[in-house]
């Protein structure tokens, strides 16, 4: 299983007010230590306010690529219904060469709406340009030279589409959330998928997941291409306790916010404690409950491949950030590298 961290640049503290320079800076930093201790991947987000510095991530993984060896860099997201296919191929692939080949993307629709009014688009198209151009960048990897035509985008007739990246094919993942649509997308296009489960309990999203493999298996796709990832709110500490401590105060504060947004209720002790259970999304515990967990939510889902860290909404400063990313890297990476394989020998 591969093991990684996913940053939405945000910034580190509530109280704690840093430039936006330094907390690029310190972001970057993260990303080279994550590649010093053995982690297998780095993502960035896409968003488009005030609280993040992520609305370019293809810049900051470029930046991260020339201090990395071995790290994986993905997008987590890159929101490409608002975004142009062609461009981003072309930012990938620039970041693949400057990589030596240890770039990926995972694209989605995006759970935020401020991209959309931004560069000119409706919401009411959310899933319609998300098809089109999902099939358009799928066009531009498999193919040099672009014949293609749609309704949001001029066509291609032919086009050179350039550079091309070292890796052949360019790993693309599909980042969903909770629509069926999404996951029988992704299994009939035989793509990796990249699960966001943020709240609930895991074990609810197997059959979301059995809608992904089955329609993978109908269209023909190898056990092999029909990957699971996931993307879990998380965050570890030398105990239980101070993982607790450090990680619900400002989760409980993010929380709230989106939720006033969305429409949620606000976020209590009593619901931090149910996510934190045994069945429940978050990953907040001291290295060996994690681990377990985490073994656990991959049975309940039949397998997954893939488990990266989000820790920003608990706006934490640098310093336990970096502490978090130290445990995940020697302490719960190296036994969920090990379990793995003989997991899925029996899965």
């Amino acid at each position: 299983m591969q093991v990684g961290i996913d940053s939405f640049a945000a910034f580190d503290d509530a109280g704690l007010q840093i430039g936006s320079s330094e907390r690029l800076r310190r972001l970057v930093e993260q990303i080279e230590y994550a590649d010093h201790i053995g982690l297998d991947i780095f993502g960035v987000g896409e968003h488009h306010r005030r609280e993040f510095l992520d609305s370019a991530p293809a810049v900051v993984l470029a930046a991260a690529a020339a201090r990395t060896k071995h790290i994986r860099l993905t997008s987590a997201v890159t929101v490409l219904s608002a975004s142009d296919p062609v461009r981003v191929f072309q930012e990938y692939a620039t970041l693949d060469l400057l990589s030596q080949g240890r770039a990926e993307m995972v694209v989605g629709r995006g759970s935020s709406i401020e991209a959309f009014p931004l560069f000119g688009f409706r919401l009411e198209d959310y899933d319609s340009l998300f098809a089109e151009k999902l099939d358009l960048l799928l066009k531009i990897r498999d193919n040099e030279h672009v014949h293609w035509s749609g309704k949001y985008r001029p066509r291609l007739s032919g086009q050179g589409v350039y550079p091309r990246p070292l890796q052949n094919p360019f790993p693309i993942w599909i980042g969903v959330g909770g629509t069926p649509e999404s996951f029988i997308r992704a299994g009939s296009l035989g793509l990796p998928l990249m699960v966001a489960i943020i709240g609930g309990e895991t074990y609810r999203f197997r059959p979301l997941i059995d809608l992904y493999r089955e329609a993978g298996r109908k269209a023909g796709h190898s056990t092999d291409q029909l990957k699971v990832g996931v993307h879990s709110l998380g965050y570890v500490a030398e105990s239980t306790q101070k993982a607790v401590d450090d990680f619900f105060p400002g989760y409980a504060h993010t929380m709230t916010e989106i939720g006033r947004e969305r429409g949620w209720p606000k976020m209590t002790r009593a619901s931090f404690d149910a996510q934190r259970g045994s069945q429940g999304a978050l990953l907040v515990g001291d290295p060996d409950e994690v681990v377990e967990k985490i073994i656990r939510h991959s049975k309940d889902l039949g397998g997954i491949s893939r488990i990266t860290f989000m820790m920003n909404p608990a706006s934490l400063p640098h310093s336990k950030l970096m502490r978090a990313t130290e445990l995940i890297g020697t302490r719960v990476a190296p036994v969920l590298h090990e379990v793995n394989e003989n997991y899925m020998e029996v899965a």
